[in-house]
């Protein structure tokens, strides 16, 4: 296919060959030649007719540029096609021409070689899906004990496990990969219907047709024709948006772990990348923003899908040429983000001293709530929260650590001091103890998360 210099830029060339112009069309012209050997199979057309139809079915001798100008005229680019394909198989044999396209329909053809190219496409994001998963995993093995701040509303909160954070970010991965698979299983099915969807034309030899035709394909067939019908087949491109919406939650967060002023994490440099045309210090997630640019785009791309689903009667009219159109794009923008990903976490800086003075810059104040609820079980949680509440604007002003401030506290209060443990106080500030309740949750997640990798 033909893409703007601004999509390349954020896709792989891989994906673009899949949905290629000639990719398309030979995928279109698979389809005509499954057809014809399986009525010449059934004794629907002769076997002569089958083998000179099969010999000419190959992209290469058709001029696509002029088929595609033909199609806008026809309403549909099998429709020239075809008339193409007739003519040329009548050089060899008018009668074999007779029988090209024989009791198919122009949506047939379009929407089984969607299916047949749409399974590479899944193919390419499978690939790149399970390497970035895998790399995630493995980062979370051998990050279960490394402490990281844990943020909510932007604001910096408690400490949790950097493991903890990089299996959150594979488990939707992991989710989509499934759900792909099992949508896949249901969606890459052949489209044969004829006119309106009843094969008409073919009789009593339709079922048996579309059962060698999907045989020869390798797609599902069909409990009839999916013309207007189009529930599986979009629910796989709307897994594909949830998808991109993933990776771009995982861009999010390792571009703002990589401004310069956090320093936790950063995407490899070197050789060019990430630099800038005038600051020679910047060092910008490329990756990242590749990725970012999937996930904004993925939402009007899945809309545009739903809003094509209420198509006219047995046939649609503009919403499935809408469609179709549409459908490339999302798996352009996946396997680019995908892509990026891969390249970023396949060298990713990991600061993990950078990590700790981040959390010790907060004075303690993350730990803030670790310490009202070891004081809870003496002085009860209202007063707890009320006295570490002062304690920490005290920090603050002071510009001291809050585990001093409450460990001068707690030596003041006689009742504190008889009954607070002041080493298992001062434990509750220490970030590697700190990670404890997300390395456990984080474990757990790992068992679960590697069977999903496995099947």
């Amino acid at each position: 296919m033909s893409v703007s210099i601004f999509d390349s830029f954020l896709t792989t060339s891989e994906m673009i060959a899949v949905f290629d112009d000639q990719a398309v069309v030979q995928a279109m012209l698979r389809f005509e030649q499954v057809l014809a050997e399986a009525q010449a199979a059934e004794g629907v057309i002769p076997d002569a007719a089958a083998r000179a139809i099969a010999s000419v079915c190959r992209a290469p001798l058709y001029d696509i540029p002029a088929l595609i100008v033909a199609g806008r005229r026809a309403g549909a680019l099998a429709i020239p096609l075809v008339k193409e394909l007739q003519r040329t198989v009548a050089l060899y044999s008018e009668e074999a021409a007779t029988h090209v396209h024989w009791g198919s329909t122009s949506q047939d053809v379009l929407d089984t070689a969607m299916v047949l190219v749409t399974r590479e496409a899944l193919r390419l994001v499978e690939g790149e899906l399970e390497q970035l998963s895998r790399r995630l995993l493995d980062l979370a093995q051998s990050h279960l004990d490394t402490p990281v701040l844990a943020r909510t509303l932007m604001q910096p909160a408690q400490v949790t496990s950097l493991g903890l954070k990089f299996c959150n970010w594979a488990a939707p991965l992991l989710r989509s990969r499934a759900q792909l698979q099992a949508l896949a299983e249901r969606a890459l099915q052949l489209q044969l219907g004829g006119a309106v969807g009843t094969l008409t034309v073919l009789g009593e030899k339709g079922p048996a047709v579309a059962a060698r035709m999907a045989a020869a394909l390798e797609l599902k067939t069909p409990e009839a024709a999916w013309h207007t019908q189009r529930d599986q087949w979009i629910r796989l491109g709307a897994e594909m948006a949830v998808l991109a919406g993933s990776l771009g939650k995982i861009a999010t967060d390792l571009s703002l772990m990589a401004q310069g002023e956090i320093a936790e994490l950063a995407e490899p440099s070197g050789n060019g990348r990430g630099g800038s045309s005038a600051m020679p210090h910047k060092r910008n997630p490329v990756s990242s923003m590749i990725a970012l640019a999937a996930a904004a785009r993925a939402p009007q791309q899945a809309a545009a899908l739903l809003a094509a689903m209420s198509q006219q009667h047995e046939r649609g009219l503009g919403n499935w040429q809408a469609e179709l159109a549409e459908w490339p794009a999302l798996f352009l923008g996946v396997h680019g983000a995908l892509r990026a990903l891969n390249d970023a976490f396949a060298g990713l800086v990991i600061d993990a001293p950078r990590m700790l003075r981040n959390i010790d810059a907060l004075q303690g104040l993350v730990f803030a709530e670790s310490a009202s609820i070891a004081l809870a079980g003496v002085i009860g949680r209202p007063r707890a929260h009320s006295l570490l509440e002062q304690l920490t604007r005290k920090a603050v002003a002071d510009g001291a650590q809050l585990v001093d401030v409450l460990v001068d506290a707690v030596q003041a209060d006689a009742q504190l001091r008889k009954e607070i443990d002041l080493p298992m106080l001062r434990g509750l500030f220490d970030p590697v103890q700190a990670t404890r309740p997300a390395r456990r949750i984080a474990e757990g997640q790992l068992e679960h998360l590697r069977t999903l990798l496995a099947q």
